[in-house]
């Protein structure tokens, strides 16, 4: 529906007559969003992020998100309410918001669609998050924790109606404050494992 309305733009744009300037809007592969929070390689193509990057710390919370909600970006062409709207699929963070509650500021831009993947509604509400919560722990006796994950996709991944398209699976690299490393791989799916289950060779 989304490409329809973008079909649609343009050529209304298109026919204005007293439109002297040219226009176009030309998706990309790769759309780098930098802020406090986080660091993502986005693709306008599939609506999803490639990659991204972030650091986990110890913190006071201050914030809570309380009936937040994930908002689009100007210029970034992402994924939107409706394609997640009666499926299987949660607004999944990346960068997650329980990691940065430490401001309104930073809690916020968490909730961003940049930030935001189409992931098993169960996977995020189960795995992921025990991930997320274990990481916290981490950094909390450990220090500093930086994370990188990769979305994973193939010529097999579903698009959605909307236009959106769906990961496959998720890789999680961690590298501690002592340069040891963690990587985990989820599959886009359900599953009843325990986090820990999906730690994979980092080689």
């Amino acid at each position: 529906m989304k490409n329809i309305y973008l079909f649609l733009l343009l050529i209304f744009i298109s026919c204005d007559n007293d439109n002297l300037q040219s226009f176009s809007f030309e998706l990309r592969e790769e759309v780098m969003v930098e802020n406090a929070v986080f660091r993502i390689s986005y693709n306008e193509f599939k609506e999803q992020p490639n990659w991204i990057e972030y650091t986990v710390r110890d913190f006071v919370k201050v914030a809570d998100r309380g009936n937040m909600d994930f908002y689009t970006v100007r210029n970034v062409w992402t994924s939107d309410d409706n394609d997640y709207y009666k499926n299987e699929w949660d607004k999944g963070h990346m960068a997650p918001a329980g990691s940065f509650t430490d401001s309104w500021s930073n809690l916020a831009k968490t909730f961003s669609f940049v930030n935001c993947a189409l992931q098993k509604d169960s996977l995020n509400r189960g795995e992921w998050r025990e991930l997320e919560e274990q990481v916290r722990y981490w950094a909390k006796d450990t220090g500093p924790i930086d994370i990188r994950i990769e979305l994973k996709f193939s010529s097999n991944s579903t698009v959605l109606e909307t236009g959106a398209t769906v990961p496959d699976g998720f890789y999680k690299y961690l590298t501690f404050s002592d340069n040891r490393k963690m990587c985990f791989y989820f599959d886009n799916s359900a599953t009843d494992k325990d986090w820990s289950e999906h730690e994979i060779n980092c080689n």
